[in-house]
């Protein structure tokens, strides 16, 4: 999923498509958040550490705070183009 959300991110900003952008987020947000499931599934098989899951969800917390960030600037700087 990293390898589409980046191709998507280029043509959203080629295009200034925002529901693009969007999609690139979603994807990127999907791959994060599948090898963060297996680390944190892996975690608990192997050292039978029950926390595990909920450390590895606490961990995508920062990811997807940084993705809502980009597609927010990018939205704000395609409305003050319209403008």
């Amino acid at each position: 999923m990293p390898w589409p959300a980046q191709q998507k991110r280029k043509l959203a900003s080629q295009l200034s498509s925002a529901s693009l952008q969007a999609d690139a987020a979603e994807s990127a947000l999907c791959g994060y958040m599948a090898w963060i499931a297996l680390a944190g599934l892996l975690v608990n098989a192997f050292l039978h550490a029950p926390w595990a899951d909920p450390v590895a969800a606490l961990g995508l917390v920062p990811l997807i705070l940084k993705e809502a960030r980009e597609a927010l600037l990018a939205q704000q700087i395609r409305c003050g183009e319209a403008s």
